[in-house]
């Protein structure tokens, strides 16, 4: 199974990329997934069913312990021949 989460951590600073956001970035990017989008405003990722749940895992732990206030997700299963 594939899964693609999306996701948020607050709260935002526009004028320079918050402790949890810098987290939540090397997070996604250290980890074992296909396919990694980080943005200002949203982060996408996807991968095998088991390398997104170890991310989003991560994900909440750490980026809590940095500092985020709220963090949002969405996890969602990527039919075959979806991309």
């Amino acid at each position: 199974m594939r899964l693609r989460v999306e996701f948020t951590t607050e709260p935002f600073d526009l004028d320079e990329a918050p402790a949890h956001a810098v987290v939540a970035r090397e997070v996604v990017e250290a980890a074992e997934l296909d396919a990694v989008d980080v943005g200002p405003f949203g982060n996408t990722a996807e991968g095998g069913a088991d390398a997104v749940l170890t991310a989003v895992d991560a994900l909440l732990r750490k980026t809590l312990e940095a500092g985020a206030t709220r963090i949002t997700l969405q996890v969602n299963v990527i039919e075959e021949g979806e991309a």
